[in-house]
């Protein structure tokens, strides 16, 4: 038990090393699969400059390292409530392993990754992990019709199911938001672990 934790731990710190050496901020963009492992061995994560779908990518609204975070100030009510409603069902569904629900809050042509590769990375992360994303001081950090940044730092627990091994991870994300057919949707996410 104590091999399988270590090694787990060791996986994570691994991949924030290789993260820190391919960028000055060490930023990940992507979805569910920059937050837990991906099969035993390895974890995967993107890095903004290793994006090959999209050569557009979303201007985070605050630095990374720890700017200070404020609301957005041009947020109608309706909207936000929209756009918080669309985070919470983000983070819920995962935590309930409903695939549906999950992917019913994903653009389905998203910047920051792949739908197809989310639905499988998801699919084979509920088979193999028993996870829980929460997440403290959620905040629209930036907001336009088309476009909505929510900020959150995020607590990762996770446990394998075939070897019982646990990890936590923190840091803070953002999640960015598109309006796609009147609904907000994750079009991509930027993660640092802390």
């Amino acid at each position: 038990m104590r091999r399988i934790l270590l090694g787990i731990i060791t996986i994570i710190s691994l991949v924030v090393l290789a993260a820190c050496s391919s960028s000055e901020e060490s930023i990940n963009t992507g979805s569910a699969s920059d937050l837990v492992p991906q099969g035993s061995s390895q974890v995967e994560t993107h890095a903004a400059s290793e994006n090959k779908e999209s050569e557009e990518v979303a201007e985070v609204g605050f630095e990374m390292d720890g700017g200070k975070i404020e609301e957005a100030a041009n947020v109608p009510v309706s909207e936000q409530e929209a756009i918080l409603a669309a985070f919470s069902t983000y983070i819920e569904s995962f935590n309930n392993e409903d695939i549906d629900s999950y992917m019913s809050v994903i653009s389905k042509e998203p910047k920051g990754f792949s739908y197809e590769t989310e639905l499988q990375f998801v699919k084979d992360t509920f088979e193999q992990y028993d996870t829980a994303r929460s997440a403290e001081d959620v905040t629209i950090i930036d907001y336009n019709e088309q476009e909505a940044q929510v900020f959150s730092s995020i607590t990762i627990d996770l446990e394998q199911n075939s070897t019982g091994g646990k990890a936590t991870s923190t840091g803070r994300q953002v999640t960015v938001f598109a309006k796609e057919e009147g609904n907000w949707v994750v079009t991509s996410v930027y993660f640092i672990r802390d």
